[in-house]
């Protein structure tokens, strides 16, 4: 434990856990030994990080760690558990806010500046990008990707990729370019129109856009970071993407 850090009463902290400078950690939280917080990390009453992986086959014995990044905050009731694999790591970025008894589930990788609203749940291995909004009671499927600042509403049901920048409600349905987070992000209205063809092009023709994608890379007719970053993601096709909302 680094100095400057603060320690509630009826907390526990367990042998291995590493706590950098400045964390605060306030009543009844569970600091587990697989866990490392860096810089200035909160964590708020009741949570518990490090914990097992709810995983039926798992060895308790399996050597594995989460980290959580600077600046981070995870409210009462989170939970966060530890990677399935030996020598895993379940990462969470810096900057992020974690609501009230949301759950990050084993070797999930989260981007910095995340934020997942009250009882937001994510499935083993889900990744997210930077600046991902998760929607309170929203639900993510294991392996799911979710590129960076796509926004996601309350209750979504959430089983297939969804590439960057998009906002998605329901069950696996965008309804469009998440504009609001592009514009507050200082997206250029060059990179906004090309993100808008991207998506026109992509995910509103229900065919697969992995080729596509490729193919529109190739072209280079597209040369905005964001619509690159659009087209990336779409390329690397893992299992089906999010569908345009009818």
């Amino acid at each position: 434990m680094e100095e400057g850090c603060s320690v509630g009463p009826f907390t526990i902290i367990e042998n291995g856990a590493i706590l950098g400078r400045g964390c605060v950690v306030k009543a009844h939280a569970v600091i587990k030994g697989s866990a490392t917080l860096g810089e200035a990390v909160e964590i708020d009453h009741f949570a518990v990080v490090g914990g097992n992986p709810q995983h039926l086959g798992f060895d308790p014995s399996t050597p594995s760690r989460v980290d959580v990044g600077e600046g981070t905050r995870i409210g009462e009731g989170v939970t966060l558990h530890r990677s399935i694999e030996k020598g895993g790591v379940t990462r969470i970025g810096k900057s992020c806010f974690l609501m009230g008894y949301s759950h990050v589930a084993h070797d999930c990788t989260i981007g910095e500046s995340c934020v997942l609203a009250n009882g937001a749940l994510l499935g083993g291995h889900v990744s997210l990008g930077k600046r991902v909004f998760m929607g309170g009671g929203a639900a993510v499927h294991q392996f799911a990707r979710i590129g960076s600042g796509v926004m996601v509403g309350g209750l979504a049901e959430i089983s297939v990729d969804i590439p960057p920048f998009l906002m998605v409600t329901g069950r696996n349905k965008s309804s469009g370019l998440n504009l609001t987070g592009l514009k507050r992000q200082g997206t250029s209205l060059k990179s906004i129109s090309e993100l808008k063809r991207c998506y026109l092009d992509l995910i509103k023709n229900y065919g697969s856009p992995t080729k596509r994608s490729q193919q529109m890379l190739e072209e280079g007719s597209f040369t905005s970071t964001e619509a690159k970053e659009f087209l990336n993601f779409l390329s690397m096709q893992r299992r089906r993407y999010v569908h345009h909302r009818t």
